[in-house]
């Protein structure tokens, strides 16, 4: 039976239980669980994780946790009772876990690693306070280490500050706000300015001495030196090292380390070094034999030095080598150290043996006790200390110190009867009053224990040696009285003896008879002379004679003997126990000479501090002793000193001495009558104030006064038990007395010279520190009372000095802060004096900081005992007071600006948050009664309605993000929780009194802002909180949001008719509500919009309002960057919410309304997902193709279906600067281009507007017309530039501004000469196609075609588009995708390469026109493009694919031409049709025919280099028909069952046979060609070539060309426009001159056939399945289907010179994949007309010529390969005639295509297309070939006999063509067999039957294209340029006239109407 568990209420999971039994709970090992029931070895419960699921789990699976309950019951909560540190330990790892995996997945792993280390030791130390054996301190320490690692953790992860009291988290509803508000301020500080150290040590540890040759001891010395005052400031470190230069004692740390301790942050300087003085222990001199000597000597060796400043880094210098140096002489010994740092490098060099000092260092930074803590290791191994010299910066009580130290410095010898100077050793002894030496009280320094004696180290030869050496002597005070210094001074002698001879000594005693010690400073001691067998043992034979020179004991002329001789030491004490100061000893003594005790008293402010705070206590008592001794006599002089005592104290050098005095006043003062005496000499002051002129003295009286009480205070507690409370009247009237002078001094103005003011300022400033002294003789009350009148007798008026008025606010400050003001009873008293004054300061908006600090004061106070009943007077009081200067002063500092330095911001920044927390604090606290109070209290409605605009905008600034630091959660709840539970009681006012007839609009409106700016927090949206904190905040909260958005919707429902006040302004910030991912939040919102629909339906009949402000706000939001897929779907959720509300559709009769609303949120919901996507975009890092897209998706959508102008006009230039950001010039001159046409060239004024200043349109529209034109330029898009710039020009000229007008035709001339002068690559074009519903809305299941980089191919293309999508998946085919991938929940990308077609040819078609010209009609205003995909239908033949093989050729009409305002556009209609394989073998042959006419003409004129590519072309074309190509076609279409079969084929069949003549043709001249400019070393190649050319021929079946060359007209049935192309094979001629023979005009019908040199399709360049049989290397490539890549185009047999066109020039063909999906486009620029000559023409047969005739008359040639000759066409009159359009290629029959015909109509020349001249063709034209393409570089093998599929005729035809098929309509002939047919050949009729050569003209490079096959439209007003029928005079004025292309155009028809994608006219540039 399961049964409610009593105890076992939590534990934690100790084993992972999978719940496999039924209604078992799964768990994981660590969860926490809550248990609800047991019943024999199971429980019942649910994880606190996810507390919904409950279940049952066995009891041994758990670990059970002590907890206390709450709310017992069904609802009950349970909190564990450990320790609070160890929960957040535990609760913080789980949260950090999860991120902690997350950084890893990031990538971050500097922070992962660090995590990972900080969790360990966390769980360490957690461990730690789990056993529970740490020592109070060390649970202090452990739990300091674990709370700074966590707060560093939620730091690096972002994560809320947490507050913390004694390391313990802090629930924000047991503390005020205020007190909240100071710890999370003080840990922010903490965090962001690390507290500086004051005290500083420097840790030294001795490694070795690396030397050459030591061999013997050292000592080295350390000590610190101040190279500016020229001193040692430090103790020394010495050390001894072994022969081998390591310590003596390794085993021993102390003896080898050190710490430097206490140095001040001022050492911390650049003039502070290290100094090292090493001592050898050996011979005299350095290398004297071992035997020489015995004796060992200290000899100077070396020194090193460094500047402090090289640790300030902060690093530890590990093994760090100091250069040895040696003075040049020694005697300089003893300041080498200065020489090295003075760099006076004469005086000193580098040591014979080079040694290096290998040291250790590390700068430690904090008091000794931190530093033990933090390298607990130094002190735990060992180390010596070593001190400065003297005190530390702070002398604390209680150190005891008796340190005498003696420096030896130098002394002055005789020769004493020798030749040379001495050898003189010191030695030292310490002797005692009774003649002893005093043992082990000599210290060389720390790290070496003191010794007994002390031998300095001797200088060689030196009567006047300085040794400088710093002694220490610890001896005890005892032994001090009576002890002196004995000095013996020996010669060494290096002789072999080496003997030490004393010559002398001197002596010093320690102290004087009188007491005092040897003072300090440097004392010139006397030598005394005596003998080597002297007996110094008995003192008394020497302590009676002079010591020192000036002082003689008597008339003993034995010491002036010695004075020539003389030695010097310096010495210095530092003791706590002795004085050198006699006027201390006569003080102290003062019983001794009573008649010296006033003088004592006087000189005592003279003396040094340090030697009174050494003997404070007897100080004191000596003077209490005096006052006791005669009051009346000394009453004032011991009070003056006792002031002088108490004021040294406050000195920060002897603060620390106060609890001294403290500790003296309790334990040991025993003056139990002072306190007459010091209230009489006190109130003497007090009075004399107001008269007396120096205020000095006084106010060091009022400065005092707090200690000068606490005596008062003790001695009439000592009194009152000595006597028994005797005199308390007396003694309360004395008290009373004094504070009325007190009270009457503060009350007086100052006048004058401003003394007055400084002496009340001195008062109240220490006035407070009395109050508690008070307490101990008084009631609260009284002291209140006291307190109360005496701060209330200050003088109000505002004028008094300002510093004053600061005083007395801290002296308020300092008050509320004192153990009175805790007191209820005190409180209620003081409370309206601290008010007053605080409002006064408020008013005044001065001393804010202090305000705000008393202020957080008082409320701290308050919520500690808001229990009690005075708390809710004290709140009444305050509201009445201060709630509305409050808010005042809140809006005042809030609108000021910031500060500029950071000091001065922080300052700001606190003084802001803490009058915040102020006002929290009081809202809080105000309960029902106090609202009522407050909201009753306002007489007038106008007061209220002032109080609720003020309160409201002070919340809406609370509200502000940067109002706290981002991780300040906890306040931010806090703060909305009081916020809301305000506003719900402000409401009910604002329902009562601003409704009905007294509606006011501006208080309803700030009301609902601040609602929805209050739901909008971030710091409140729940959704992106970690599970734990959201379940935390909801336990403690609840969602704020929903409350907020239920008090919205039942205020907006009490508003009635007065809605429609707040339509459409409400409708954005209701919005962005109703955005938000909460549906409780949404189920309440959306009613509201609803309704606000309604009315404003009611109202105008339309959402006209709605919609506009709705999108301006979705516009805004978005770029705010808010909004997620949750808000798509929301919005697609309304469109049915207009269903769920049938209460609001019912009011609505009409059904209009739903059907209006239902479209305005579909719109909408369009532009959101715009929006959303574009967002989403805008947050990756690089520009791409996506975010650009996005854009322009956006752009369209606010032209085309919101009009909305200025938001249009935006994103353009936002599209601009994407586009310049990623170099697209061209793109970005387009994009511009959209806003240059919304301007007019008119005067109208524009206003400001983005980047543009104020101007005129005219003055804008320049401006735009240059920046694209200069965008154009350098995207090398000059023709478009050229177009802009005849615009400019036209306006220039028009207004007369010559100058411009100049530079502008300057600038169109460098476009024209950059056309013809620079290389321009011509791009790749790539089909993409997006596919699944993970793209973005803009991109889902579209296809585009991109226009990609220079040099980029279709593998770095797809590269880049799968970077853009990461998690997109490339397919690998061409076909079209079905359903189940559009409805994909993935990312699908089809990428392939397609061929531009352009739409004009005019340009292309014309002979002589340069390739870098054409270059650009061949990718510009492209808006079709094709790929081929080859296939087999039917059964396929494995011997001869070529029969089966048929090409399925896909068109595409993109929305837009390329390139245009984006890289890319959609694709808006694609075309399939399928070639038959007979029409393909047709087009294959058609492309190698070009491709070789190409490259012969090229090698004729000489513009090829290198003559390999017509080698390798020639030989892959004979080599595969000698193998087996062409004749591939014979077999599969000339058999006679393929003819039976396809009788419809018979016109198709003879042009193949035409064409495999023609390319036989071609191949014999091309060999001719060869053989002229072919190599030596190729010459058997072209034997070879020529050779096979003779196989092939006999293949073909051909012998004699004039043999059969004949053919019969053919016409094509169904109307094909594949007319014989090819009328007649032409006779050629190596020689490349030129025989025209006569012809009669009736020889042919008049028909216009196109010759051979009207072939549209471009040689083919690579090998395609269509192909493989017929070629030598017929492996087609396995991805001929799929997207290829792109290094397989090119071919291996061309050299790097020819295999990249793109770096060779600009005049060459584009290189192209040639597969399927890689289709070639058209080059018929590269087509030339070739001519035959001489006795090797062929004539070409005609069917109306007998044999005779045709043997004799050769045939016009209909191409030609002559040298450039050009032909002049003249008429009759002499003029020139318009340049002739050359014909253009008729397309072969298709059953899927069809032309229309159009006549065309003549017109004058024109730049523009549309203007130039339509004429009838003439059949035959010998054109110039100009300049022909340079070395074509065709991507595939030269090894094809015939061409790859993708190398099409162009699908479209111009109106030319179409003509010629209308005109052309012979009878047709059936073809029973493939017999050769004779072709006829159209020729012209001229008047004198001669052919007449016309000059070619050139058609401007400047045309812009539109689409004219598609549908006429007219050229962009932006872009056309008028007609000019003649050559204009200069300058030229602008004409309207319009080119007839238009009328041309009109007659076209169109594939299908297709809306222009904007309203407005838009540049297609």
């Amino acid at each position: 039976m399961w049964i409610p568990t009593e105890h076992e209420k939590y534990g934690v999971v100790i084993a992972s239980f999978r719940g496999t039994v039924p209604y078992g709970l799964s768990l994981e090992i660590g969860d926490t669980v809550q248990i609800l029931e047991k019943c024999d070895g199971w429980y019942r419960g649910f994880a606190l994780k996810n507390p919904n699921i409950k279940g049952i789990f066995p009891s041994s699976y758990v670990h059970l946790k002590n907890a206390c309950v709450k709310n017992k019951g069904q609802f009950e909560m349970v909190i564990p009772t450990e320790d609070s540190v160890i929960t957040e330990m535990t609760s913080t790892l789980r949260d950090w876990g999860t991120m902690w995996k997350q950084l890893y997945v990031r990538n971050e792993g500097d922070l992962f690693h660090r995590l990972w280390h900080i969790m360990n030791e966390i769980l360490d130390l957690r461990r730690q306070v789990l056993v529970g054996h740490l020592t109070h301190d060390r649970m202090k320490d452990v739990k300091r280490h674990i709370t700074a690692r966590l707060d560093w953790g939620n730091e690096q992860l972002g994560l809320d500050l947490v507050p913390r009291k004694e390391y313990a988290m802090v629930d924000p509803e047991d503390i005020s706000i205020t007190e909240l508000y100071r710890l999370m301020e003080h840990r922010h500080r903490k965090k962001d300015t690390p507290v500086q150290a004051s005290s500083h040590h420097l840790f030294v540890q001795m490694k070795s001495l690396m030397c050459s040759n030591l061999g013997e001891e050292l000592e080295v010395i350390f000590s610190l030196f101040d190279s500016k005052e020229n001193r040692p400031i430090s103790e020394r470190f010495f050390l001894r090292l072994n022969r081998n230069g390591l310590p003596k004692a390794p085993d021993k740390p102390e003896r080898h380390c050190s710490l430097f301790v206490d140095l001040g942050s001022s050492e911390l300087r650049k003039d502070i070094y290290i100094t090292v003085h090493i001592i050898r222990i050996g011979r005299m001199g350095a290398g004297e034999k071992k035997n020489a000597c015995s004796v060992q000597y200290r000899r100077p060796f070396g020194c090193a030095v460094l500047s402090i400043a090289d640790l300030l880094t902060g690093e530890t210098k590990d093994d760090l080598i100091l250069k040895v140096y040696m003075c040049n002489t020694e005697s300089e010994w003893y300041q080498i150290h200065e020489n090295i740092i003075k760099k006076l490098n004469a005086r000193y060099n580098l040591t014979g043996s080079n040694a290096g000092l290998a040291v250790s260092l590390q700068l430690l930074h904090g008091d000794i006790e931190q530093i033990r803590r933090e390298y607990s290791s130094v002190f735990s191994h060992g180390v010596s200390i070593t001190r400065k010299l003297g005190f530390s910066n702070i002398i604390m009580p209680g150190e005891m110190r008796n340190d005498l130290y003696i420096t030896i410095e130098r002394g002055e010898f005789e020769k004493g009867g020798k030749s040379v100077a001495r050898n003189v050793e010191v030695t030292m002894f310490i002797v005692d009053s009774s003649g002893q030496a005093l043992k082990d009280f000599i210290s060389f320094g720390s790290g070496e224990p003191p010794a007994s004696e002390y031998h300095s180290f001797v200088l060689y030869h030196n009567n006047s040696p300085r040794w400088s050496e710093l002694l220490k002597l610890p001896i005890p005070v005892d032994k001090f009285r009576g002890a002196h210094i004995r000095f013996e001074f020996r010669h060494c002698s290096t002789k072999e003896k080496g003997e030490k001879k004393l010559f002398g000594f001197s002596f010093v005693p320690l102290m004087q008879e009188d007491g005092r010690t040897l003072p300090d400073g440097t004392h010139e001691l006397i030598v005394h002379k005596c003998e080597e067998n002297t007996n110094l043992q008995d003192t008394t034979r020497y302590l009676k004679l002079p010591f020192s020179k000036g002082i003689f004991l008597g008339n003993n002329n034995q010491a002036m003997k010695a004075t020539k001789e003389s030695f010097c030491i310096t010495s210095f004490l530092c003791s706590t126990k002795l004085t050198q100061n006699g006027d201390m000893l006569d003080l102290l003594k003062w019983r001794t000479h009573p008649d010296k005790i006033t003088g004592c008293l006087s000189k005592l402010k003279e003396i040094d501090g340090s030697e009174i705070v050494k003997f404070l206590q007897d100080t004191l008592d000596t003077l209490f002793g005096i006052l006791d001794e005669n009051s009346q006599k000394y009453g004032s002089k011991v009070f003056d000193s006792l002031v002088h005592i108490i004021n040294l104290l406050q000195d920060s050098k002897f603060h620390h001495f106060k609890p001294v005095m403290d500790t003296y006043i309790e334990s040991h003062f025993a003056g139990a009558l002072a306190y007459r005496d010091l209230i009489k000499v006190l109130k003497w002051y007090v009075d004399r104030i107001t008269e007396a002129e120096r205020q000095e003295h006084i106010q060091e009286v009022l400065k005092a006064q707090e200690y000068i009480f606490k005596y008062i205070v003790q001695s009439r507690r000592l009194f009152s038990l000595a006597t028994g409370g005797q005199n308390e009247e007396e003694f309360r009237c004395c008290i009373q007395e004094l504070l009325m002078s007190v009270r009457f001094f503060l009350s007086q103005e100052s006048k004058g010279s401003g003394a007055l003011s400084q002496s009340q300022a001195v008062f109240l400033s220490s006035f407070p520190a009395v109050y508690s002294e008070l307490l101990k003789l008084f009631d609260v009350r009284e002291v209140a009372n006291l307190v109360q009148d005496t701060l209330g007798s200050l003088p109000t008026i505002l004028h008094v000095d300002d510093s004053l008025q600061a005083i007395k606010l801290q002296c308020i400050g300092k008050t509320v802060e004192s153990q009175l003001y805790t007191n209820p009873d005190s409180r209620y008293i003081l409370l309206p004096v601290v008010l007053h004054h605080l409002h006064i300061h408020l008013q005044e908006q001065k001393d804010l900081i202090m305000c705000a600090r008393i202020l957080s004061n008082v409320f701290c106070l308050i919520k500690k005992n808001s229990s009690e009943k005075s708390v809710l007077e004290e709140i009444d009081v305050i509201v009445t007071s201060l709630l509305d200067i409050l808010l005042r002063t809140i809006l005042e500092i809030t609108s000021r600006p910031q500060p500029s330095s950071s000091a001065m911001r922080f300052q700001f920044q606190d003084v802001t948050g803490e009058f915040v927390a102020c006002l929290l604090s009081l809202l809080r606290q105000m309960t029902d009664r106090h609202y009522q109070q407050l909201l009753d209290s306002f007489n007038t409605k106008e007061e209220l309605r002032d109080f609720l605009l003020q309160i409201f905008t002070v919340f809406r600034i609370l509200i502000r993000p940067e109002m706290f630091p981002k991780d300040w959660t906890v306040m931010r709840l806090v703060a909305n929780n009081v916020i809301i539970t305000t506003v719900l009681y402000l409401s009910d006012a604002l329902r009562k009194n601003f409704l009905n007839e007294n509606f006011d609009y501006k208080i309803w409106d700030s009301y609902f802002y601040l609602a929805v700016i209050f739901i909008n927090q971030l710091c409140l949206q729940l959704e992106m909180f970690t599970p734990s904190k959201k379940k935390k905040v909801l336990e403690k909260y609840g969602d704020m949001r929903v409350t907020m958005g239920c008090e919205i919707f039942s205020m907006w429902q009490n508003l009635g008719e007065h809605k429609l006040h707040f339509i459409p302004a409400l409708i954005g910030p209701f919005l962005e509500v109703t955005l938000i991912p909460q549906q409780d939040l949404r189920n309440v919102m959306i009613p509201i919009f609803h309704d606000m629909m309604d009315w404003e339906q009611r109202r105008s009949g339309n959402f006209k309002q709605v919609e506009a402000k709705l999108i301006d706000k979705l516009d805004s939001l978005m770029s705010e960057g808010k909004g997620d897929e949750t808000y798509r779907e929301l919005f697609n959720s309304i469109i049915p919410l207009f269903g769920p509300y049938p209460s609001l559709l019912k009011k609505i009769e009409r059904e209009t309304w739903r059907e209006s609303g239902v479209s305005l949120i579909a719109t909408v919901t369009r532009l959101m997902e715009r929006l959303l996507d574009y967002r989403d975009c805008m947050k990756m890092g690089e520009v791409d193709g996506k975010k650009i897209g996005c854009t322009v998706s956006l752009l369209n959508f606010y032209k085309t279906e919101l009009n909305k102008e200025e938001m249009y006009i935006r994103y353009i230039h936002k599209l601009y600067d994407l586009h310049l950001k990623a170099q697209n010039f061209t793109e970005a001159a387009y994009t511009l281009l959209l806003y240059d046409e919304l301007l007019e060239w008119s005067d109208r004024p524009l206003r400001e507007f983005l980047t543009y200043p104020m101007q005129t349109e005219w003055q804008r529209k320049e401006h735009l017309h240059l920046t694209i034109i200069q965008n154009f330029d350098r995207g090398k898009c000059w023709e478009n530039g050229i177009i802009l710039c005849r615009k400019i020009a036209e306006q220039y000229e028009s207004y007369y501004d010559y100058r411009n007008l100049s530079k502008m035709r300057m600038m169109e001339a460098s476009l024209y000469d950059k056309i013809m002068d620079q290389q321009r690559l011509e791009p790749e074009f790539f089909r993409v196609g997006f596919y699944g519903k993970k793209f973005p809305f803009f991109l889902r299941n579209k296809e585009f075609v991109c226009r990609g980089h220079d040099y980029e191919r279709l593998e770095a293309f797809q590269q880049r588009m799968l970077n853009e999508f990461p998690h997109a998946i490339a397919m690998q085919h061409a076909n079209q995708p079905d359903e189940t991938i559009f409805q994909a929940e993935a990312q699908y990308l089809q990428i392939y390469a397609v061929t531009p077609i352009p739409e004009s040819q005019e340009v292309l078609q014309r002979e002589g026109v340069p390739d870098n010209i054409k270059s650009f009609y061949k990718v510009n205003h492209i808006w079709k493009f094709r790929y081929d995909r080859p296939f087999h239908k039917g059964t396929k033949d494995k011997e001869n694919e070529f029969k089966s093989l048929w090409v399925e050729r896909t068109s595409l009409y993109l929305v837009q031409s390329l390139p245009g305002i984006s890289r890319w556009f959609e694709v808006e209609k694609r075309e399939v049709v399928e070639m038959s394989p007979l029409e393909n073998a047709i087009e294959v042959l058609e492309n190698k025919n070009q491709q070789l006419k190409t490259l012969i003409s090229q090698c004729q004129t000489r513009q090829m280099q290198n003559i390999n590519p017509l080698t390798m072309c020639l030989n892959g074309v004979i080599d595969a028909a000698v193998n087996g190509g062409v004749s591939r076609y014979q077999e599969a279409f000339f058999v006679k069952e393929y003819i039976l079969s396809h009788p419809e084929d018979g016109e198709k069949i003879a042009r193949l046979r035409e064409l495999m003549l023609e390319q036989a043709q071609i191949l014999e001249f091309g060999l001719a060609v060869h053989e002229k400019f072919v190599p030596q070393d190729m010459r058997p190649l072209h034997k070879k070539l020529v050779d096979q050319f003779f196989v092939m021929k006999s293949s073909l079946g051909i012998q004699e060309f004039s043999a059969c060359m004949q053919a019969s007209p053919v016409h094509f049935p169904n109307g094909s426009p594949r007319v014989c192309r090819n009328s007649a094979p032409a006779s050629v001629s190596p020689d490349g001159t030129r025989v025209i023979p006569r012809r009669s005009p009736l020889s042919y019908p008049a028909v216009n056939r196109y010759s051979s040199s009207s072939l549209s399709s471009q040689a083919s360049a690579e090998p395609s399945p269509s192909t493989s049989s017929l070629s030598s290397t017929h492996s087609a490539s396995p991805n001929v289907t799929s997207s290829a890549p792109s290094s397989a185009r090119a071919s291996p047999l061309l050299s790097d010179k020819h295999k990249h066109s793109r770096e060779n020039s600009c005049l060459s063909p584009r290189e192209r994949p040639c597969s399927a999906i890689y289709p070639t486009p058209v080059e018929p620029s590269q087509r030339m007309l070739f001519n035959h000559i001489g006795d090797g023409a062929l004539p070409r047969s005609d069917p109306n010529l007998s044999a005779p005739e045709k043997a004799v008359n050769p045939t016009p040639s209909s191409w030609s390969l002559d040298s450039g000759k050009e032909a002049k066409n003249m008429s009759d009159s002499g003029k020139l005639i318009s340049p002739p359009v050359p014909p253009r290629p008729t397309q072969t029959a298709s059953p899927a295509r069809h032309t229309t015909s159009i006549s065309p109509s003549p017109a004058g020349r024109s730049p523009l297309k549309g203007s130039v001249q339509s004429f009838t063709p003439s059949p035959v034209e010998y054109h110039s070939p100009g300049l022909i393409s340079n070395s074509p570089v065709l991507s595939g093998s030269y090894s094809s006999g015939i061409s790859s599929l993708s190398r099409c005729s162009t699908s479209e035809t111009s109106g030319f063509e179409n003509q010629v098929n209308e005109q052309s309509a012979p009878v047709p002939v059936p073809v029973p067999l493939p017999v050769p047919v004779p072709v006829p050949m159209p020729v012209p009729t001229y008047a004198g039957e001669e052919p007449v050569r016309k000059e070619s003209k050139t058609p401007p490079p400047y045309s812009v294209y539109e689409r004219t096959l598609r549908r006429p439209v007219p050229l962009p007003h932006s872009l056309s340029i008028p007609v000019t029928p003649e050559p204009p005079a200069l300058p030229p004025k602008p004409l309207a006239a319009r080119s007839s292309h238009l009328e041309n155009g009109a007659r076209r028809t169109d594939p299908g109407p297709r809306p222009r994608p904007l309203p407005r006219k838009v540049s297609q540039l």
